[in-house]
């Protein structure tokens, strides 16, 4: 890509920024459209975080992604919020509209995408276990709970937050909340297990969420974490005949998502999840 004094800005914003793999994706889905657009990661210190995005819209960014901590924080330097990121709380993705800043969260519609691309899931019959109650189960629970999934149970140690997000979704869906360590009972009657926590992260890659005994053959089991692409969770449950999901497509599905907003047309997916691997195998 030739870069010129036309050409456009999208970014991602965070802190840290420099393991992300955002810009391998959405340059590459440039390039393969021909659009003239450039994708840049900046490590945004929280307290200049109010400089950045009025920095970004000075210089007529296009949009940009926002990543951990920001979530929460940049709602406040926003103009508008679509009902995604209202109902889940959090912005992963900005849109400029009219010289407005608009808010948008794509990571709830980018986990129900990649779920139902690679796993044979009828929603509508799934009892869910969702393990973690942080930002990125709020927003897997939001899309779960709007898809119309039978129930949801969130397990997460500390009790007053599971609590808090199931009163949420039981606005859409059955839900209660446990503690972590009660959830062998209703993992045994659940058919899809999510683990929205980063435990099994690289470099912990030697630990579980849950005890590997608590899985049974008849779930789904789907790990929001894609660095290792198949976790000590995934390997057990895979060991047991469960059908498995890593959370690579999730990650190439919301940056679909965000990049379909700012274009108005769908990106070249299957080459974001070529690009996506290759990054990964060379950072492993």
């Amino acid at each position: 890509m030739q870069i010129t004094s036309q050409t456009g800005m999208l970014g991602l914003i965070g802190h840290p920024v420099a393991h992300s793999k955002s810009p391998d994706m959405m340059n590459c889905a440039c390039r393969e459209l021909g659009l003239p657009f450039v994708y840049l990661a900046f490590d945004i210190d929280p307290q200049e975080l109010g400089q950045a995005v009025e920095g970004m819209k000075a210089l007529k960014f296009r949009g940009f992604n926002v990543t951990i901590p920001h979530k929460v924080a940049v709602m406040d330097y926003l103009d508008e919020l679509d009902e995604s990121a209202k109902e889940i709380g959090a912005v992963n993705t900005v849109v400029e509209n009219s010289g407005k800043w608009v808010g948008h969260n794509t990571d709830g519609i980018g986990y129900l995408r990649s779920l139902t691309e690679e796993i044979a899931v009828q929603l509508d019959q799934q009892r869910v276990v969702m393990l973690g109650a942080g930002g990125a189960a709020r927003a897997v629970g939001f899309a779960l709970a709007t898809a119309g999934v039978e129930r949801i149970t969130v397990a997460n140690r500390t009790l007053a937050k599971a609590e808090q997000l199931a009163n949420h979704l039981a606005k859409w869906v059955k839900t209660e909340a446990i503690k972590l360590d009660e959830a062998q009972s209703h993992i045994a009657k659940a058919t899809l297990l999510i683990n929205t926590t980063s435990v099994g992260m690289h470099p912990n890659t030697d630990q579980l969420p849950i005890p590997a005994d608590w899985l049974h053959a008849k779930l789904i089991v789907s790990d929001l974490i894609y660095h290792p692409r198949e976790t000590d969770l995934l390997a057990a449950a895979k060991a047991l005949g469960a059908k498995t999901h890593n959370g690579m497509g999730m990650l190439v599905h919301q940056a679909a998502e965000a990049f379909t907003l700012w274009m108005g047309q769908r990106p070249p997916v299957q080459q974001m999840k070529k690009v996506l691997e290759a990054a990964l195998t060379a950072s492993d």
